[in-house]
């Protein structure tokens, strides 16, 4: 999406101030799911282990490509199926399916299998493909600050806003009758800057954080291909509204 937001950028200086106090993740977890599709819910169950554990971002894309099964997903978007059209290409797949998993933008597995979800963190950070370039985010009075460390290449900084927790009663469909609780849900995904491989500094207003009943945001450093399709994550952080983490 196009940025919205007035930005104030400035790169190659040293960052000032005091460290933020942010761990960095291990990996970046995004499961394209939905309430229409009756593969899902043990890929949300362990999608829920995984946030739990901590230690990951975890976000969750409902897709809009069940709805025509007897049940509109209330969390889907056409943006969402977009992004997961979107790292097909990008990986040079013909199609896409639910529920799947994209770990650092990198590649997929099946979203219910939760060993091989953390074997392949595991082993990107081992290989050297991890979250290698650090991104630290403040809110301080009326400004989200954050601040992206050196490293090689181009990429996006992308904000990835998201429900803390929905609990849907699906009414019709495959899953008619469940009752089920999704975490991490995307409402809203959008660039608001680039940064091309020097230390960086951005500052928002406080205004992108007080989104109606959005209660969190990732903060993804995402390079593209060279059509724009989301393709590897660099670093990333978390900030949730009215706090930091």
């Amino acid at each position: 999406m196009s940025p919205r937001f007035l930005i104030s950028l400035v790169a190659g200086v040293a960052l000032a101030g005091p460290l933020f106090a942010q761990d960095a993740p291990k990996g970046v977890v995004e499961l394209f799911t939905s309430q229409g599709c009756s593969s899902c819910p043990p890929a949300d169950a362990a999608f829920r282990k995984l946030v739990e554990a901590g230690g990951v971002i975890a976000l969750a894309y409902h897709v809009d490509y069940w709805n025509y099964m007897g049940w509109a997903d209330t969390l889907s978007s056409k943006e969402n199926t977009e992004r997961q059209y979107g790292y097909a290409q990008a990986m040079g797949r013909a199609n896409v399916y639910t529920p799947q998993v994209i770990i650092n933008g990198r590649d997929h597995v099946a979203g219910a299998d939760l060993g091989a979800i953390n074997k392949k963190i595991d082993g990107y950070a081992a290989e050297g493909m991890g979250l290698s370039v650090p991104v630290k985010a403040q809110m301080r009075g009326d400004q989200l600050e954050i601040k992206i460390g050196a490293g090689q290449g181009k990429a996006n900084v992308v904000m990835v806003y998201f429900n803390r927790e929905k609990t849907i009663d699906v009414e019709k469909g495959e899953n008619s009758g469940k009752k089920i609780a999704y975490l991490n849900s995307v409402a809203d995904v959008e660039t608001v800057g680039m940064w091309e491989g020097k230390e960086t500094s951005l500052t928002l207003p406080a205004s992108v954080m007080q989104k109606p009943d959005l209660e969190g945001c990732a903060i993804l450093l995402q390079s593209s291909t060279a059509d724009g399709k989301p393709s590897a994550i660099l670093g990333a952080t978390v900030v949730m509204a009215g706090k930091n983490i």
